[in-house]
Order: structure tokens, then sequence, then C-alpha cells
């Protein structure tokens, strides 16, 4: 059973490495909360979602700590994570669009 959980983990993380956007992140990690939220139970194994994103070519735009942290995808919208909770959009205050989508 543990290694059925491991796979899925390890599935989860191959996606997030090519995941160009926002949705595609939340629809990777979805849990059926809303399309906005999404959640990434591996937070205890070897790579992390940062980890992945940055190889997708996301960057950091801030960080408290390495559980709460906002990314940027390629193309401009961003995820907040927050203890393996993911949300849409920067959540920690400093972007006013909270939908994370690229302002036009």
């Amino acid at each position: 059973m543990l290694d059925a959980f491991w796979a899925a983990i390890a599935e989860q993380l191959q996606e997030l490495r090519t995941a160009k956007n926002a949705d595609d992140v939340l629809r990777t990690l979805a849990t059926g909360h809303g399309p906005d939220r999404g959640f990434f139970a591996g937070s205890g194994g070897d790579e992390t979602v940062s980890d992945a994103l940055h190889t997708a070519g996301w960057e950091l735009v801030w960080a408290e700590s390495s559980i709460y942290y906002t990314m940027r995808a390629p193309n401009g919208s961003m995820i907040t994570y927050i203890e393996g909770d993911i949300l849409r959009g920067d959540r920690h205050g400093n972007n006013p669009d909270q939908t994370g989508r690229p302002a036009n």
C-alpha cells in the first residue's frame, strides 16, 4: 500500500516538472475542493513541489520558509504553497490579483 502511495506521488512530481501554469499544478494536485485549491501529500519525500516546478521553469517570488512560498509560472500565473496546500495566486499579500492569472 505504501508503495502505491509513493508511486502516485512520483507521478504527480513528474507532471509538475512540465507544469506550464497554475491550472496545470491545480489539475495535477486536485482535491475536489474547488478549482483554485490543491494538496501535495508527498511532503515527507525526497523531492518537493518547488524542485519540480523549478525544473518546469517556475521562479520563486516570495518565501517565508520551505513550507510557505509563492512561485510564478513561465506564463505569469502563480501558486502559493502552505504546508502542502496549494492555492491559486499570490496569497501572501503582495498581489492584488488573487486569481494568479496574469494581468492583461
